[in-house]
């Protein structure tokens, strides 16, 4: 939801230019097209996991939210409150009311993907839980050689730059809850450049063992 709030916001907040206006800064991030929905299958893309530690995501279904990186799009949130004889996983350790009482919060977020970093947005605004904030959220976008656009949204504590290069497992930030969120969760979405295709998102799982030997 964040990119069709985002694209809005930016649009209604921008005042009409005065006639000796000075030059506008440099776009730090990429604008999110309307998506191209496929006539045929809906295409995939494989993706490194975002986290270390189990997780679990809710996906968008196609044309819910229209736009490159919301629609097909999934919303991941870090789950906890199991040991190897007991619990049960959860979302948060009581009852979700702060931020420090999910999983997610601070977990770190890692590189689904080798690319550039082609957009970057910051917010250090912080939601409490159970009320939706304002755009626009904390962001990086990775562009791949292959111009598929992968989207990383809500994410706090970013430690990366416009134009770095990144590997698929890189260290990029934390989970936060800014922007249009109601828990500390991680957007992830993906689209093809050319052509504003939306993909879904599918998980590499033997990226996913690799990252849990390294822990």
């Amino acid at each position: 939801m964040f990119h069709l709030v985002f694209a809005s916001a930016v649009a209604a907040a921008a005042p009409a230019a005065p006639a000796a206006a000075t030059p506008a800064k440099p776009r730090t991030f990429i604008m999110p097209p309307k998506a191209v929905e496929p006539s045929g299958p809906i295409r995939q893309v494989s993706l490194s996991p975002i986290f270390a530690s189990d997780f679990v995501c809710s996906e968008h279904f196609a044309g819910q939210i229209p736009f490159a990186g919301d629609d097909l799009g999934s919303d991941c949130m870090v789950t906890g409150g199991v040991s190897d004889s007991f619990g049960f996983s959860k979302l948060y350790k009581s009852d979700g009311r702060t931020n420090e009482d999910w999983y997610s919060w601070g977990a770190e977020v890692r590189a689904p993907t080798e690319g550039t970093i082609a957009g970057v947005v910051a917010n250090d605004g912080v939601n409490r839980p159970g009320t939706m904030g304002k755009p626009p959220a904390g962001m990086l976008q990775i562009r791949r050689s292959d111009g598929i656009i992968v989207v990383l949204a809500h994410v706090a504590d970013v430690r990366v730059k416009l134009g770095d290069p990144v590997k698929a497992g890189q260290l990029l930030g934390v989970v936060g809850n800014n922007g249009m969120a109601r828990n500390p969760h991680v957007h992830v979405g993906a689209w093809r450049e050319a052509n504003a295709e939306p993909l879904q998102i599918r998980w590499d799982l033997r990226a996913a063992a690799a990252l849990r030997q390294e822990q």
